[in-house]
């Protein structure tokens, strides 16, 4: 187990130095226009302020590929932060220009420094520390609560927990490990996955490592239509990957030799236009007309589906069953959720990972409607796909 801030004693007057995800989406303006990862690193600075501590936050915005692009500046987002935490946000420049910032900083007070990744070294792929012992002399401890960069080997979220001692999880870091590690390691049974998404290329660590835990495994979105095609369906124009063929056949037979029920769609809604300004109409998954692609689970799958979710006691989703962004290929995307949210209610544990997944969940349901939805995309994806996050590994253990 991981070292959280619950476990530092008295840090009144201490700097503390932790790095956060608030790589929020900006309009034309400049405006924040989502403030999700804001609010969610909110529980971690009360925190450390209501204990006295100085409080210097380091982030990225965007892909500023190591240069100092004022497009990226963080400066719009300490602006916005000043609202949220009724204080006004110290904004530091630059690493080179911080140490005077730092040093005027009362107890309780907050700062935020400039885009992590205007610096080279932040992103660079070789041992070398100068970067992380600069950043260091900032601090007296180092704070990980940006899970959504957890599985990135950089300086700010791995380097610099080695040579900042404490190195330990915040709230939300302490939040996101507990629950994807007690849906992975010890899930409430029967457990079930929802596993969507267009490919089976980019989920096939996903899918092989869920195959040791689950009971149950929903297969749906573009990456089902592999696998029909694996059974000798036709698919139409639907997507596929012919070079992941094999792949879904093994999927298929070790499922089978660890008695995982594998719940795939039986029927599908179609499109001639994926603008969904065509036709679309409900066919047999193995009996997709040519000049048609599958865009959505159909009523049947749904169904199925559902009665499998509901009859659950862990679910974990990774991916939508359908086209979701596009009204008209929602309601499959949607029914699943649902289920989720009402298995929820009857008291089962349910965790939202990945990008998609989440955006469906948030545009349909709200957060507290499920047990935790993770703020990390590709964090939460190398998680449950059983990987090392850097971020993580380089916190003390308790």
């Amino acid at each position: 187990m991981k070292k959280s801030i619950k476990d530092l004693g008295d840090i009144k007057g201490k700097r503390a130095l932790v790095r956060v995800d608030v790589n929020v989406p900006l309009d034309e303006n400049k405006n924040v226009t989502d403030d999700t990862r804001i609010q969610a690193i909110v529980p971690t600075v009360n925190f450390l302020t209501e204990k006295g501590a100085k409080v210097i936050l380091m982030a990225h915005l965007g892909r500023p590929k190591g240069e100092r692009n004022m497009e990226f500046s963080l400066a719009p987002v300490a602006k916005y932060m000043t609202k949220v935490f009724g204080q006004e946000i110290v904004f530091i420049p630059s690493v080179e220009e911080a140490a005077p910032y730092v040093e005027k900083l009362q107890d309780g007070q907050i700062a935020l420094l400039e885009n992590i990744r205007f610096y080279k070294a932040e992103e660079a792929k070789d041992d070398d520390m100068t970067f992380a012992n600069e950043i260091a002399k900032l601090g007296d401890f180092y704070v990980n609560d940006a899970f959504g960069a957890a599985h990135r080997n950089h300086t700010s979220t791995a380097k610099l927990a080695k040579v900042l001692k404490p190195a330990v999880s915040g709230l939300l870091m302490e939040k996101e490990i507990r629950c994807l590690s007690q849906a992975l390691d010890n899930p409430t049974r029967p457990f079930t996955a929802i596993v969507g998404g267009a490919k089976v290329s980019s989920k096939i660590g996903v899918l092989e490592n869920l195959l040791d835990k689950v009971d149950n495994m929903i297969i749906g979105g573009g990456m089902a239509y592999t696998f029909v095609k694996a059974n000798g369906g036709k698919i139409g124009n639907s997507i596929c990957e012919d070079d992941q063929i094999e792949t879904a056949k093994a999927i298929e037979a070790k499922a089978a030799a660890k008695g995982v029920k594998l719940v795939m769609a039986t029927d599908v809604l179609v499109a001639d236009d994926f603008s969904g300004n065509g036709t679309n109409k409900f066919v047999k998954i193995n009996e997709i007309p040519d000049g048609f692609e599958g865009v959505d689970a159909g009523e049947e799958s749904r169904k199925a589906f559902a009665d499998v979710i509901k009859s659950s006691k862990t679910i974990l989703m990774n991916g939508p069953v359908g086209a979701f962004e596009n009204p008209k290929f929602a309601e499959g995307t949607k029914a699943v959720l649902a289920a989720v949210v009402e298995a929820t209610k009857n008291g089962a544990t349910s965790v939202i990972g990945g990008g998609d997944s989440v955006s469906a969940a948030k545009k349909f349901f709200k957060a507290e409607d499920f047990t935790h939805v993770s703020t990390g995309g590709g964090a939460s994806l190398e998680f449950i796909e059983g990987k090392v996050l850097p971020g993580v590994a380089a916190l003390d253990e308790v």
